[in-house]
């Protein structure tokens, strides 16, 4: 199995060869004995080693250093056998939380010249080891190519997909013996054509629905040059549509076009916030994300791909929507479309855990559609970019970077001593994406000068309180409760500290209310601004980053229903952005705005934009990638556990969570239903993935004052809601004590 796997990077021997040696410490006595005793067949073994814990994972690492003489070929395999288990080693040691590294696993005194021998000189001397000590070096060069020390930046990325066949293919292997029953119902998927086919059986009735408005008319026409270019070759491309121009469909179309043309296996669509996974995952499995409308489509079996064939791999799956099958797939990704987060896909191609890395070899010869390419982590930018380019130019993979507002990720991306090379030129889907976001205006900007003064929450209530419907978006919660409690009784509120399942309830009213044309008034935080499908005749945005201010526009007009164009008044709000990332957006916006006061928002004018952020940029390489991944690369001297640790898109250090008291308003279900099963049973997958639902995260100081205050607590390692005061039913957490009153401190 590892070998098929790799044969897709031309690195077929390298695998087996690891497949061959990784459970080398088997034949020891050791082992033989812990086996016998384990299963019974011979209950008088004896184990020499303290506890009944043997290491099997060494010996095939010390067999790769005292047979193959280059030292830094023996690397390659010293990694991946020794760590299949444990994770990938580093060469250097590190903190105490990165373990040992390689030489000390292998080696006496952490002295190559002195090799831990003691397994193998037992090993020798069994007839049955002989074929697989013999085994042959690998002739192949890494990566399948003469060339390959042109990709020395690349190489730890090579040693992590063969790693990631080998325990996929150890994992799988165990299934297969430990549970046929599980492991029967892997791989039985749609093939790509049939989903093609389906998919243009699903477009064509989508079309002759659809009004002939001139919004619909130009979702045609990119679908159509999606189609298109699909044929063009594999490598890096830039769909830049504006929101509402039916992206999502349009991408997925280019993706499966090009799969059938060029060969590819399945299709990956990243995203970076959970709230937008759920909302495509049910589009692509069914069309639609209109709850009742996926009923009435998968009674007339009108669906689109099916939900066995879309694997959605996140932390929200409500376990009772999940079948046993998709859970199968989203531990090895072996399906033909996969909807997860950049989280999952960045961190596990950085990762050093065998768990993370199984997956990692379906993602070679696939379309990656990396949705709202916006909103990668500029900290972060430069390994994001590398392991893509690597991706890309090793590994058979395609991207499309699917935004509405480019980001400037080609060339020259930084300045001066942060400044590194991006990624080759992308070809464009769309032949004119400044005509195109001409034809679909759907709005008009009222920028401010950047010497207008800050308007008061005051003045800006009274502007807001013109519109019956209207949406308000500002850079704060704090900002958003302020703004809310001066509006009218009846304006909805919306933030991040209202759990998911109260978000999905506020804006599926809103939907509603919007729908019947009834009065509505939203305050929000930015958690509308990507992926959100609302559709205000007015919208208010603070001053931020032109991106952010795009994506809010995204919300108004956006079916071009209005007669007249939408309206987007931006606004200076009393205190600026807070520091970091949404100040230095807020700035850059600010200088574009000094030269030109744009009556709307063009390629032309982001693509500046991105140029001036990027420079304010500290650093693009937080985790310290180039040092750890690049510096000796050409010797194979990685550290993979240090990197694995650092590279954090969500650092779980800053915020912790609590689960809070809420009960759904589609679901019917409460949170606190599933609170016993805690206490009784303690944490287990399905449980956690229920009360995901109802989690809010906080920063880490303020979780300890809350637990200070006697607010929540702690129940199997979690932090749960104590207090009734701590949660409010439409404004989500009320973490500050001076909110709470005398009636919601009583327990």
């Amino acid at each position: 199995m590892a070998t098929e796997f790799a044969d897709s990077f031309c690195s077929s021997e390298w695998a087996e060869l690891c497949a061959k040696w990784h459970d080398l410490g088997k034949f020891t006595p050791d082992w033989q004995n812990k086996i016998r005793q384990g299963t019974g067949y011979d209950l008088d073994a004896h184990i020499e080693t303290i506890g009944g814990k043997v290491n099997h994972s060494s010996a095939g690492a010390v067999l790769a250093f005292r047979k193959i003489k280059v030292d830094a070929i023996a690397r390659i395999l010293g990694y991946i056998i020794a760590g299949h288990h444990a994770g990938l080693p580093d060469w250097y040691p590190g903190d105490e939380a990165t373990g040992a590294p390689l030489p000390e696993r292998i080696s006496k005194k952490n002295d190559l010249k002195e090799l831990d021998l003691t397994d193998l000189q037992q090993i020798d001397q069994i007839d049955d080891a002989k074929p697989f000590i013999e085994a042959q070096s690998p002739k192949t060069p890494p990566f399948g190519s003469k060339e390959w020390k042109k990709g020395t930046e690349h190489l730890h990325l090579w040693i992590r997909m063969l790693f990631s066949c080998l325990v996929d293919a150890d994992f799988l292997d165990t299934e297969s013996f430990m549970a046929p029953e599980k492991n029967s119902l892997r791989g039985i998927h749609a093939s790509m054509q049939d989903l093609k086919d389906r998919f243009d059986s699903f477009m064509e009735m989508l079309q002759e629905k659809a009004s002939l408005s001139s919004v619909n008319q130009q979702r045609k026409e990119i679908l159509e040059a999606c189609r298109k270019k699909a044929v063009l070759k594999s490598g890096f491309f830039s769909l830049t549509v504006p929101t509402g121009g039916g992206k999502t469909l349009s991408s997925v179309a280019f993706a499966l076009e090009h799969a059938l043309a060029h060969g590819k296996k399945r299709i990956i669509v990243a995203i970076p916030y959970t709230s937008i996974i759920e909302q495509t995952s049910k589009v692509l499995k069914y069309g639609t994300d209109d709850d009742e409308q996926i009923q009435k489509n998968l009674k007339e079996d009108k669906y689109l791909f099916g939900d066995q064939n879309v694997i959605e791999h996140h932390s929200n799956i409500d376990p009772e929507k999940e079948n046993h099958k998709n859970r199968l797939a989203s531990e090895n990704w072996d399906a033909p479309v996969i909807v997860t987060t950049n989280v999952q896909l960045f961190e596990s191609l950085l990762s050093c855990r065998s768990s993370s890395c199984r997956k990692l070899h379906n993602i070679a010869e696939s379309v990656i559609i990396l949705d709202e390419a916006q909103m990668l982590p500029p900290e972060f930018l430069k390994p994001i970019l590398s392991v893509l380019q690597g991706l890309v130019e090793y590994f058979g993979v395609t991207v499309v970077l699917c935004t509405a507002t480019q980001p400037a990720l080609s060339g020259t991306i930084g300045s001066e001593q942060s400044a590194f090379q991006g990624l080759p030129e992308c070809t464009e889907i769309v032949d004119s994406p400044l005509t195109l976001a001409k034809k679909l205006e759907r709005v008009r900007f009222h920028f401010p000068s950047p010497e207008t003064p800050r308007i008061s929450w005051e003045e800006l209530r009274d502007e807001i309180s013109k519109y019956p419907q209207c949406l308000a978006v500002v850079n704060t919660r704090k900002d958003c409760r302020t703004l809310h409690a001066l509006l009218p009784e009846g304006t909805i509120h919306l933030s991040a500290f209202m759990c998911g399942e109260e978000r999905s309830d506020v804006i599926s009213a809103v939907k509603r209310k919007l729908k019947e044309g009834q009065p509505v008034r939203v305050v929000s935080t930015q958690l509308v601004e990507a992926g959100v499908d609302i559709d205000f005749p007015v919208v208010f945005r603070a001053m931020a980053g032109l991106d952010s201010i795009a994506q809010s526009a995204g919300r108004c007009n956006r079916e071009g229903k209005l007669k007249t164009l939408g309206d987007v008044f931006v606004f200076m709000p009393p205190n600026p952005a807070p520091p970091g990332l949404l100040r230095k957006g807020e700035n850059a916006a600010k200088e574009i705005l000094l030269s030109d006061l744009p009556g709307n928002l063009s390629p032309e004018t982001f693509k500046r934009y991105f140029e001036i952020f990027f420079r304010s940029a500290i650093s693009f390489d937080k985790s310290g990638f180039s040092k750890d991944m690049c510096s000796e690369a050409a010797n194979f001297i990685f550290q993979f556990r240090s990197q694995s640790y650092k590279f954090r898109l969500i650092d779980d250090q800053i915020q912790k969570s609590i689960i809070v008291w809420y009960r759904g308003k589609r679901s019917a279900v409460s949170s606190t239903e599933y609170f016993e099963d805690l206490r009784r049973f303690g944490p287990n997958r399905f449980l956690l993935r229920k009360l995901q639902r109802f989690t809010v995260n906080v920063p880490v100081r303020l979780h300890e004052n809350i637990a200070r205050q006697g607010m929540i607590e702690e129940i199997s390692g979690l932090y749960v809601q104590r207090s009734p005061g701590l949660y409010r039913e439409g404004l989500g957490l009320l973490p500050q004590p001076e909110q709470w009153s005398e009636e919601f401190l009583c327990f």
